[in-house]
Order: structure tokens, then sequence, then C-alpha cells
């Protein structure tokens, strides 16, 4: 059996839960995952756990995985990789690397909760490390326009097909039903856009409205939160042709609206435009070569 081992860090905060999960994959060489903040006590710690280090992985660059990454690499002379870290190697989606006995540890690229997030799977064990992907308890946050609604919902239906065993998330206790864990995570995200998209068929609202009353049940201090959440719903309406906002910033209020069909090639389009984005570009591409 593969040999897992958790470290945490001394980071707990609202956004971590007790603090960030570090994990070591194997023994001797191990392969090492999101050594997390730039704290000598901690990294000591992950470095007695771990001992000869294969490989450093970092599931994204936010400051509660990353920052301990290149000191713990050079500690233990291993190479480090990630998908946008300055300094690491750059990490490929499907690149594998081998922990002790022989299990593979595959990088799958799952962008969305930020636009540089990986998880990674050991098919042998059907174990998936999925960062702030899906957390062991509660659900991720997706903060645009660096996390986007839309790739992260993808992300997820990627990590359904993996088809894991465990889940041994980058914050709370590991899951050990994941297909149980990514389909609440599926169904949370889609009760709330069903919640957001009622409200809007009432009447238009801005954000604080909506946050208002969705989280009505939820503290005050929570609700600056909830307003990125919700603003990442609206914006994968948005780009459905859905929803159309009027006005800027925090003051913008939000309107359900009939989806409109292309008119080069009937996909749907962003709010009032004529034309989709790809449709657009081709357009101008065409102007630009008759013109020259």
């Amino acid at each position: 059996m593969l040999r897992i081992v958790r470290v945490l860090a001394p980071n707990p905060s609202v956004y971590t839960l007790e603090g960030t999960n570090t994990w070591v994959v194997g023994v001797e060489p191990s392969i090492v995952i999101d050594p997390g903040p730039d704290d000598t006590a901690h990294l000591d710690e992950v470095s007695r756990a771990a001992g000869l280090v294969a490989a450093v992985l970092v599931t994204h660059d936010h400051e509660d995985h990353a920052p301990g990454a290149l000191a713990f690499a050079d500690r233990v002379g291993a190479p480090l990789h990630a998908f946008r870290l300055k300094g690491a190697e750059h990490l490929r989606d499907g690149q594998r690397f081998v922990a002790s006995g022989g299990a593979e540890v595959v990088a799958e690229f799952t962008p969305g909760h930020s636009s540089d997030h990986v998880a990674f799977f050991v098919p042998s064990d059907r174990a998936l490390f999925t960062g702030d992907a899906v957390v062991g308890r509660g659900t991720s946050f997706i903060d645009p326009p660096d996390g986007d609604l839309v790739q992260y919902l993808r992300s997820l239906n990627r990590m359904q097909e993996l088809d894991p065993r465990v889940i041994y998330p980058g914050h709370g206790p590991i899951v050990l039903d994941a297909r149980a864990k990514l389909q609440e995570y599926v169904s949370h995200r889609g009760e709330r856009e069903r919640q957001v998209v009622q409200l809007l068929g009432e009447g238009p609202r801005t954000i604080a409205d909506l946050v208002a009353t969705i989280y009505a049940d939820r503290p005050p201090e929570v609700h600056a939160l909830a307003e990125r959440s919700v603003l990442a719903h609206l914006l994968k309406l948005e780009s459905e042709g859905r929803a159309d906002r009027k006005g800027k910033a925090d003051g913008a209020t939000w309107a359900i609206i009939e989806p409109r069909a292309c008119a080069r090639c009937g996909r749907p389009v962003k709010g009032r435009a004529r034309l989709c984005g790809s449709c657009s570009l081709a357009v101008l591409q065409d102007t630009a070569d008759a013109g020259g």
C-alpha cells in the first residue's frame, strides 16, 4: 500500500481551515505535494517525513501553498514543478512522476479555482490530490478573474472521469468517498446557479442584493467572499448569453436575458452582441486579409 503522510502547516484561517495540507507520497525517494508557507519549522517537519525526495510538486501558486516550495526543493535537492510558479520547472498536463515502489503520480490540469491549478492522481491507488479544487470540508472558492467557474466545472467533470477512490485535499480532512464528494460539488454549483437565475428572474439585482438573499443565514463577515462567488456565477451566465449587466463595478445591476445566437455560427453570444467571440475574430481576420 502506498504511504501517504500529511504534514499540516501552521496557517489556519477562514480560507485554509486548520491549515494547508502538505502531502508526502511514498517512502524514499518520496514526492512532496504543496510544501505550503515558507515556515522553517513546517519545512523541517516535511523534510523529516519525506527523507530523500524525488520531486516537489505544487498545485497552484497561492500564498498558502507555494511560498515554501523553492526553499524546500533547494533544501532537499529535488526538482520543483509547478504550472506558473517562478523558479519552478513548468508542469505539463499528463506529466508523470514516480514515487517509491513504482507508483506513478500524474499531473491533471484542473483550472478554475485559479488559472494555474493542477491536481495529482495516483492511478494504482485511485488517490487524487486536489489542492484547492476540492477541500475536505466546505466548498472551493472561485474568485474572478483568475478564478473561472466555467473552467472549474470542466475540471470537476475531468476529476469525476478519473474515478478516484480517495481525495487528499489541500485543506481539511481526507475524503474517503471521492465520488460522492465530487458529485456534491457539482450539485452545489448547480443549486447556486438556480438560486441566482431565480432571483434575477424577479427583476434586476446587484451582487449585494443577491448575496443578501442567498446568504441570509450566513454571518455578515462572509458576505464579501460570497460576493466574489456570486460574481463567478454571473460571469458564467453572461458568457452563455443568459445574463446581462448595466453599469460598472459594485453598482452594476444584472438581469436575465433570452440567449441570442451568433449570426454567423449559431452558438450563444455574450450579452447583446451579434457575433460570438470566435466569429468576431474570424470576421476581423477576413477583413484584414481582404485589405491586404
